[in-house]
């Protein structure tokens, strides 16, 4: 079975739309129940602008309610259920000059005792958002592509960093009537916070109802494994992405591709489960992934994972990520599926 990037890879690509897709409403929910923003075909490529968590637009007006608001549903033409989404992010870019973030570790990433003595997350009421006092603001260099914490200022350290735009936000509509909000993340995708989804990526998503009902937002300048300060470095992106539909695959849950990786995600809502639920269910779908599409013996995915896996907090109280180095992987028959015929949509 030829791999979902491959397919993704081989598609011809349609021309772009000639204007963004801005939105007049957004969501907070993955629900199937709201209009359609815009239908879109296999291979078509799409651009956007996102909002940033705090309704936020690139000139600073006000366009939502906190928090994180949603740009979708797009209904791919040919989705149905059963089958995957296979959205490659091709242009994730920042295009605003300012960020924000939280000024201290959630206290979820502590220990008791560390908790018991540490600083107040209040820093300056109204700084960043009326009515709040725990959130800080960072320059955003769009030249140099760097974050700079533009107060409090350490004596110490300079807190420059390279930026590295990602989307907090990607997913479909969730199965049934479920109608979860952009907060949690689950099998539908949702608010994953990986930092790896970025420019260059591809994330697969399992399609759950008719046309799949795509929704995307949340962009981050910057965020460490986890999100442990319970944000990342807020701001709006422009987005462009490509759709190829993957037919019959069946997916537990959400998988990213990168150069280098492929990679499950064992996607579960914060605080809902242990944290090594979430390692077992990406470790669970990792050894599908590799016997079903690599052609791997169970006892081969197996000991692949167990001395060339490595695993990623992709939030600190949620989700997992197993990631398998593409070059220790067998190469794939490219005559197994015709990638053109894949992603014709259906009448």
């Amino acid at each position: 079975m030829l791999s979902l990037a491959l397919a993704t890879l081989l598609s011809p690509a349609l021309p772009a739309q000639t204007a963004p897709i801005i939105p007049k409403t957004y969501y907070r929910t993955f629900s199937h129940a709201h209009p359609v923003l815009s239908r879109i075909k296999p291979g078509e490529a799409v651009s956007t602008r996102t909002l940033d968590s705090g309704g936020q637009d690139e000139k600073g007006v006000q366009r939502h309610e906190p928090y994180n608001p949603l740009n979708g549903p797009f209904f791919v033409e040919g989705a149905e259920p059963g089958d995957a989404l296979a959205v490659t992010i091709t242009k994730l870019a920042m295009n605003r000059d300012w960020g924000w973030s939280g000024f201290r570790l959630g206290l979820f990433s502590l220990t008791p005792e560390h908790v018991e003595h540490v600083y107040s997350s209040a820093y300056k009421l109204d700084l960043v958002r009326k009515g709040r006092s725990n959130l800080v603001p960072w320059d955003l260099d769009l030249k140099r592509k760097t974050v700079r914490l533009r107060e409090p200022v350490s004596k110490k350290l300079s807190m420059e960093f390279p930026a590295q735009p990602m989307l907090g936000c990607i997913g479909v509509a969730a199965a049934g009537d479920f109608a979860p909000t952009s907060g949690p993340s689950g099998s539908y995708g949702g608010n994953l916070d990986y930092n790896k989804i970025g420019e260059g990526a591809t994330v697969y998503l399992p399609v759950n109802h008719p046309g799949g009902l795509l929704f995307v937002g949340d962009g981050h300048a910057l965020q460490g494994d986890g999100e442990s300060t319970g944000t990342g470095i807020e701001t709006t992106m422009d987005l462009e992405f490509v759709v190829q539909l993957k037919k019959g695959a069946k997916l537990a849950g959400p998988r990213v591709e990168t150069a280098d990786e492929i990679i499950s995600i064992g996607s579960q809502a914060e605080f809902a489960s242990a944290l090594d639920n979430g390692l077992k269910m990406a470790t669970s779908d990792m050894v599908d992934w590799l016997v079903r599409d690599y052609q791997l013996e169970d006892w081969a995915a197996h000991l692949l994972i167990g001395y060339q896996g490595k695993y990623e907090v992709v939030t600190v109280a949620g989700s997992m990520a197993l990631c398998i180095p593409k070059k220790r992987l067998p190469a794939l028959k490219e005559t197994a599926v015709d990638p053109v015929k894949e992603n014709t949509a259906k009448p």
